[in-house]
C-alpha cells in the first residue's frame, strides 16, 4: 500500500522540523496521487531539485537529481515539470548545509 502524497510531504516537513532545518510547500499538488519533487536551496545562489524515479539497474525507486547548478536554472526546471505535471507538489528546503534528508530512512 502507498502513502498518499499529503501524508507523506507533512510526514516529511515533520521531519525536517525536528532537524531544525526550514522547509516550505511552493506548489501543493494532488493530495491522493500527486507526485513530490524537492528542491533544495543552499542560500548561496545554488541549488537542486530532487524527483523520485524507478531505478533500472536495482528496480526500486529512489530520489534522483533533476537539475543542479544556479537557482535560476533550477527554477527553470521545477516550473517545466509544473507544466507538465499539474497535480506535482514542490517542496523547498532550505539549508546552507545541503541538508535534505531524502537518503535517511523512512524517507529514502
Amino acid at each position: 500500500m502507498r502513502l498518499t502524497a499529503a501524508f507523506w510531504v507533512q510526514a516529511y516537513l515533520a521531519r525536517l522540523r525536528l532537524e531544525g532545518i526550514p522547509a516550505f510547500v511552493v506548489a501543493h499538488g494532488d493530495d491522493t496521487a500527486g507526485a513530490v519533487l524537492v528542491k533544495l536551496n543552499t542560500l548561496d545562489g545554488h541549488a537542486c531539485a530532487f524527483q523520485r524515479a524507478f531505478d533500472l539497474t536495482s528496480g526500486d525507486r529512489r530520489w534522483m537529481v533533476l537539475a543542479e547548478g544556479d537557482e535560476a536554472a533550477v527554477d527553470g526546471a521545477v516550473g517545466r515539470q509544473r507544466g507538465f505535471d499539474p497535480d506535482l507538489w514542490v517542496i523547498e528546503v532550505e539549508d546552507r548545509g545541503g541538508r535534505h534528508l531524502l537518503d535517511a530512512p523512512g524517507l529514502a
